[in-house]
């Protein structure tokens, strides 16, 4: 039945992007200036999660790459690795540079050196910018004359709020796209898609379609995790198509892959926070911000780990009840 199991995880960038025309189209014309080797606009891309921002941002770093011989693109997760230096090591990695830099002991300076010395434009990935550890990277890249930025994150608000003066208006600088939640007939398309790439003819029909669509709730990454489980189950079971009672005994276990898949990302520190959360349960800000304190040797100051938290909240790992000091935090179950 799997044709082709690139088109069925959720990180694939495919071949067309459905329904982000007008996206596109504003991400390019802001690219546009790389093809004549000057540097892009800086550009924020926000919306929910599963509206299919980060692969937005690779598709058209993708077809710029193809477009332009003097481009080079790059992509990191802030949420996996939230230290400048972290950051910009992953950046070199995907970009195949810098493969003599050493992760624990290179300065940011000597990673910065390199992309000012490269000789053609560096777009630069950052998804989940608003949780960086020290948001000062931001302009140091905006500093470095060919490098464009991509900065990537659920909501404008929370990573311009608490900003410094000088990262605050290089972020504010930045062109603005924002994705809307995708609608359920939308879902439907990406779905009938990686399924025409993904599996075989026949494999899955309109009604099944819709219900995944349905289920999805206009998370597209949600959708894609179900429609993969739901072929892999019925590999195992030697079935010919996938039906929506199928769909539907993979459902809990999807929902539960994306949550899972959440929480391994998580770098040191957060992942910290959230195993407090997990195993209380539910507990005051205090007594989580004093046993965060109690088990780490070097504890992040509390505005990051607000930010963090804050984090973990937007990706439904754990919710926030209450304020100042009446806060507390609770595990959100998939």
């Amino acid at each position: 039945m799997i044709r082709d199991a690139r088109a069925l995880r959720d990180n694939f960038v495919p071949a067309d992007l459905e329904h982000r025309n007008a996206e596109i189209g504003h991400l390019s014309s802001y690219l546009a200036p790389i093809e004549d080797d000057e540097s892009g606009e800086d550009i924020l891309i926000t919306g929910p999660s599963g509206a299919g921002k980060t692969t937005l941002a690779k598709f058209v770093t993708a077809e710029l790459e193809r477009a332009t011989l003097g481009a080079r693109s790059a992509y990191a997760n802030c949420l996996s690795n939230s230290t400048n230096a972290g950051v910009l090591h992953s950046l070199m990695r995907d970009a195949n540079l810098g493969i003599e830099f050493d992760r624990g002991s290179t300065p940011v300076g000597e990673y910065l050196d390199k992309i000012r010395d490269l000789d053609e434009q560096f777009v630069v990935i950052l998804d989940e910018v608003d949780v960086l550890e020290d948001p000062s990277l931001v302009a140091m890249l905006y500093d470095v004359p060919n490098v464009t930025t991509l900065m990537v994150c659920v909501s404008e608000d929370a990573f311009l709020t608490g900003l410094d003066m000088r990262v605050s208006s290089r972020a504010r600088a930045a062109a603005s796209v924002k994705l809307e939640k995708y609608r359920d007939r939308e879902i439907a398309d990406i779905i009938r898609a990686r399924v025409e790439y993904g599996l075989d003819p026949g494999a899955v029909d309109e009604a099944t379609i819709q219900h995944m669509a349905s289920l999805a709730a206009g998370d597209a990454r949600l959708a894609i995790t179900n429609l993969r489980r739901a072929a892999e189950r019925a590999d195992q079971d030697d079935l010919s198509a996938l039906s929506p009672g199928l769909v539907d005994e993979v459902a809990d276990g999807a929902a539960g892959e994306v949550h899972e898949r959440n929480v391994e990302r998580l770098s040191t520190h957060k992942r910290l926070l959230y195993d407090i959360v997990h195993e209380h349960g539910e507990l005051p800000s205090s007594e989580l911000h004093a046993e965060y304190e109690r088990r780490i040797g070097s504890a992040k100051s509390k505005v990051t780990r607000r930010r963090y938290l804050g984090a973990l909240e937007r990706y439904r790992l754990i919710e926030k009840e209450g304020a100042t000091r009446g806060t507390r935090y609770r595990l959100v179950e998939p």
